[in-house]
């Protein structure tokens, strides 16, 4: 029973629309109907500004770390990444926003931040790097996927193979749509880098 509860309390986490919250919050914004209609943080950064697409992506870190803190805040012996994959799903189908969420990538980062400090560390560099490099952020969001789950085999760690796995397929699931613009090299490159 516990079990249940800590993965619908981690699903629940991950489905608060930071993006949409911060929108109206402060600038009367619905973030889904501009740029790309997407709740996470680089439709924040898009439409909201600098400060508000930090905002939106510390808080959607934030969501992915604190799932995995709730099997020990509740004393269960659940492996945290349960219900951090629970936050992820809740981030991309979130309830309170009609189940149009974001790209898994930041919620995702924060799950790796609560159970592997030292590869969030490695994927958080190598996103910038790639970024830097690119100007791309899907494809430095889909980079970091491929990063995490070599730096999980590297650690040969089954159940984290597992996760990060399926939260990489997430990440590049959900930029399918970027894959193709970058091909067709109509995908939005950052100016600020």
């Amino acid at each position: 029973m516990i079990t249940a509860f800590i993965i619908l309390l981690a699903y629940l986490l991950g489905s608060i629309p930071s993006g949409l919250i911060i929108g109206k919050s402060f600038f009367g914004i619905d973030i889904r109907e501009h740029g790309s209609g997407n709740l996470g943080a680089t439709n924040s950064f898009r439409t909201l500004g600098v400060k508000a697409g930090i905002a939106v992506t510390l808080a959607d870190i934030l969501k992915g770390t604190a799932a995995t803190l709730l099997p020990l805040l509740f004393g269960s012996g659940l492996d945290p990444l349960i219900p951090g994959v629970a936050a992820v799903i809740g981030h991309m189908f979130p309830v309170f926003a009609g189940f149009r969420g974001g790209k898994a990538v930041a919620t995702s980062g924060g799950v790796l931040l609560g159970v592997q400090p030292i590869m969030f560390l490695v994927i958080f560099l190598s996103f910038f790097l790639s970024l830097y490099l690119t100007k791309y952020v899907s494809l430095s969001s889909i980079i970091v996927a491929v990063v995490a789950l070599t730096y999980a085999i590297i650690l040969q760690n089954t159940p984290l193979i597992l996760v990060v796995g399926i939260l990489a397929f997430f990440v590049i699931y959900r930029h399918r749509a970027n894959i193709v613009r970058i091909k067709n090299k109509t995908e939005p490159k950052i100016k600020w880098m």
